[in-house]
């Protein structure tokens, strides 16, 4: 671990420059602030960012404690005092959660040595380590004798470089500091620069003498964030399980009535057979002749002294008369004003018969179709006795 942290260091303060360099931290404290501040007075410390820095001050013997942006002093105490410290520390902070405490010594402005330098863009990516390589030549000390942080400055630098400021102060100075507060029970979170009722906002302390922190709070957050993750994922499945049933359902109903529809067209269709059954037949009765209509016709136009020997009609309506008669030509004359029987005509010729002394025929006809026989049916049934 203590390995891979340089080497994600750079990346990491890269992200956080191109961060604070974007207008979105402006915009949402901004907007933050704003919500804030319609919240009644007592809800808006729930909504802080959660960090309540308290600055420490030294004057010979004597330590005070303020809070950050506040000129008023929290607690007084003198260490040479036994028990005064812990006391008087304790009781100052006694109302603030251990988890948003953030404890800052501050060094005199004359005890720091602040320096503007210019370096390339290049540097930016590695700032502390860029300028602990300059400390002998922008310094009076070696990088090993200081404390020292870096901030990049917004002021204005010539192209392809970038104006930082470089914070440090003697390790000479400082430990002592850091000693007696240690004597005293009290760990210190930063090492800063006095800046009127502020801090510079810097860190000179080490990333390794700086305490370890445990945030349940962050703990607990990121718990939350995850159960929150998951719930709208949960709810995410069940909406899409949810469409696909109803999906499942509105598939199986149009399954169903496509059935339906299926069943109500095949009933359709077979009553538009039968009606076109029933349509036909009737149309066929209504024009074919019936065989008693034929018979009766033939029977009132065949002269006297004519009999049939045989009297046949097939499936097409082609009629066969065989019989004997008088006067056989005189057949084609009576049946040529028939309203049901058209196209007379002998097939052969005709025979005398010896034994009866009458004459032989075979007469072929066709049945007239009811469409074409209505007006001389209508005609000759009106002359019908």
């Amino acid at each position: 671990m203590s390995t891979a942290m340089p080497s994600l260091r750079p990346g990491w303060e890269r992200v956080r420059r191109r961060w604070r360099a974007s207008p979105l931290p402006a915009f949402l404290a901004w907007w933050g602030g704003e919500l804030r501040a319609l919240l009644p007075l007592r809800w808006r410390s729930w909504f802080a960012d959660g960090t309540d820095w308290y600055l420490l001050q030294v004057d010979g013997d004597s330590w005070s404690l303020r809070r950050r942006g506040h000129a008023e002093s929290l607690a007084q105490w003198n260490e040479a005092v036994e028990g005064m410290p812990a006391t008087a520390f304790a009781v100052a902070l006694q109302q603030v959660d251990r988890e948003d405490l953030r404890v800052a010594l501050l060094l005199p402005a004359a005890q720091v040595l602040r320096r503007s330098l210019s370096l390339p863009l290049a540097a930016r990516d590695n700032l502390h380590q860029v300028v602990g390589f300059e400390m002998d030549r922008q310094t009076p000390f070696g990088v090993a004798q200081v404390y020292y942080a870096v901030r990049e400055l917004q002021a204005a630098a010539p192209a392809g470089r970038c104006q930082v400021e470089l914070v440090a102060a003697a390790r000479a100075g400082v430990d002592p500091l850091l000693a007696r507060l240690r004597a005293q029970g009290i760990a210190v979170d930063a090492v800063d620069v006095a800046a009127a009722d502020d801090r510079l906002g810097v860190n000179l302390l080490p990333p390794e003498q700086r305490p370890r922190r445990v945030h349940p709070r962050r703990r607990l957050n990121l718990i939350l964030a995850a159960g929150v993750v998951l719930l709208l994922l949960l709810v995410g499945l069940e909406w899409r399980h949810n469409r696909e049933a109803a999906l499942a359902t509105m598939q199986a109903e149009v399954a169903a009535m496509r059935g339906d529809a299926a069943q109500v067209a095949s009933l359709r269709q077979q009553l538009q057979d039968n009606a076109g059954a029933a349509g036909f037949l009737a149309q066929r009765k209504k024009d074919t002749v019936g065989m008693l209509e034929l018979l009766r016709d033939a029977t009132a136009r065949l002269p006297q002294g004519t009999w049939l020997e045989r009297f046949s009609v097939d499936n097409t309506g082609q009629i066969g008369m065989q019989g004997q008669s008088q006067q056989a030509a005189k057949l084609l004359d009576a049946l040529k004003d028939s309203s049901v029987i058209t196209d007379a005509g002998f097939q052969g010729s005709i025979q005398p018969d010896a034994s009866t002394g009458k004459e032989r025929f075979y007469l072929t006809a066709r049945v007239r179709q009811a469409a074409t026989a209505g007006p001389a049916a209508s005609a000759s049934s009106g002359d019908a006795p």
